[in-house]
């Protein structure tokens, strides 16, 4: 079994403890590049999984410039890590359109930009916009059919018509997220993620015939990643590739990028033979689908006391239990 993952001085490392290892995530970074043939400017990560600024630089290092991010604390960490291009991919709403605007003020250095998804959150973004003197850029968020956020297609061309009204905002592109597509097999997302691209570029057709300003187009995750990526004409935003996971790395084999994180963890306590107490909390392990998203690799002197094998997986739902 590989042992890139052993800590030489694991007695002195508190736990609970995330471990991230910068040659894998460096090698991944390189590899995510190779899929857009290098062209720097059509990577956009998204640093919701990694939330860490050496690892921003990281990429910052190797070209990437523009970056996505889901909350205002992710937004400021990306103004102090020195990122040029900013996408928060979210509809922000009461104060937080003061916090945005102040990140806008406190970062002249950095092009922030948010989501847009309706003809009232539009009207709020431009009315603060105009009272601080700064109009907000807003990519129109659309749903590509994950139903979670967005403007269908029917709402596009009504919204695109009510943002060009208002001097408080600037639409400067489109935006679709495909948390949806995740099946293992890589025909069926390829198609999924084929007709995500399709309603995102009818509705980039129906906002760029608006306005002079060429627009952009941001799509995709990390399931979705290799099949936007052969599109040379959007911005792909993957997050998960940075430090990946086992389930990922099982189901989306072709991808080929490393596991580049581990979580630390000791046993509190050994209740029986096929039940163990840790003093890592099963709401820090990430547990959306596909399941199971972590492996456990246990030590030889638990594995002596215990009826395990050397791995065993955490499962949405369940207690740990080993295997």
């Amino acid at each position: 079994m590989e042992t890139w993952y052993r800590v030489q001085n694991v007695d002195q490392v508190d736990t609970p403890a995330l471990l991230v290892y910068p040659d894998r995530i460096v090698r991944n970074i390189d590899r995510a590049l190779k899929f857009v043939d290098g062209r720097v400017d059509r990577l956009r990560p998204h640093i919701k999984t990694n939330k860490c600024q050496e690892v921003c630089q990281l990429m910052l290092e190797r070209g990437i410039s523009k970056f996505k991010c889901a909350t205002i604390a992710e937004a400021e960490l990306l103004g102090i890590a020195g990122a040029k291009d900013v996408l928060l991919a979210y509809q922000p709403v009461g104060p937080k359109i003061d916090r945005l605007l102040q990140l806008i003020e406190a970062f002249p250095d950095t092009h922030y930009a948010c989501l847009v998804d309706n003809a009232d959150s539009a009207l709020q973004l431009s009315a603060c916009g105009a009272e601080k003197g700064r109009p907000i850029a807003v990519y129109i968020d659309v749903n590509v059919g994950m139903g979670r956020t967005g403007a269908s297609l029917a709402q596009i061309e009504r919204l695109v018509l009510d943002i060009q009204l208002l001097d408080g905002i600037q639409l400067v592109g489109v935006h679709g997220y495909d948390g949806h597509i995740h099946d293992k097999d890589d025909k069926v997302r390829e198609q999924q993620s084929q007709k995500a691209y399709s309603v995102l570029e009818m509705a980039y057709v129906m906002a760029q015939v608006s306005t002079t300003i060429p627009l952009t187009k941001v799509i995709g995750g990390s399931p979705s990643f290799p099949f936007h990526a052969e599109r040379s004409d959007v911005e792909c935003s993957p997050g998960t590739f940075v430090f990946w996971d086992f389930g990922y790395a099982e189901n989306y084999a072709e991808q080929d990028f490393l596991v580049a994180a581990v979580l630390l963890t000791r046993v509190v306590s050994i209740v029986d033979h096929k039940h163990l107490c840790l003093d890592l909390g099963y709401k820090s392990v990430a547990s959306e689908s596909p399941q199971p998203r972590v492996k456990f690799l246990i030590s030889g002197s638990v594995r002596s006391k215990c009826r395990v094998k050397n791995i065993w997986s955490l499962k949405s739902g369940t207690a740990p239990t080993l295997r």
